[in-house]
């Protein structure tokens, strides 16, 4: 079974892990470099055991485009990104027996490291990926 974990964030949490936080609770390289080494620990284990699919951090939020469409004219935005909005920040795709393997993995994942003033860390999110049977002639 295969199933998308994905990591919530805000631009905000983006700011301060690169030290323009609008509040001065930025993190330190320290703080940066141990969650880095929990995702990395994560993503080697996942590889050994053959679950991982695919895993990847996304850039911050303003960076990201929405794209609609207007009398069938694609239209393009930066979107309703305020500073308080979760957004996916990062995801994998694993490959594991059931849900409760996949709520193991995200349940580490949520163990990362983080600033003592980061006292509310934004939930993970685990979804099943709809498999479907292939069609045949």
């Amino acid at each position: 079974m295969k199933f998308l974990i994905m990591v919530q964030g805000t631009q905000a949490l983006y700011d301060a892990q690169v030290g323009n936080a609008a509040d001065g609770n930025n993190w330190t390289q320290e703080e940066v470099t141990a969650m880095f080494t929990h995702m990395e620990a994560l993503n080697d284990d996942l590889a050994e055991r053959g679950e991982m699919v695919d895993g990847q951090g996304l850039v911050e939020p303003k960076q990201a485009r929405l794209v609609s469409s207007k009398d069938s004219v694609p239209v393009v935005s930066d979107g309703p990104y305020g500073e308080s909005k979760e957004v996916v920040a990062g995801y994998w795709v694993v490959d594991v027996e059931n849900i409760d393997r996949a709520i193991e993995i995200a349940a580490r994942a949520y163990e990362c490291p983080v600033p003592s003033w980061f006292t509310d860390p934004p939930p993970l999110v685990v979804h099943q990926i709809a498999e479907f049977e292939e069609a045949t002639d």
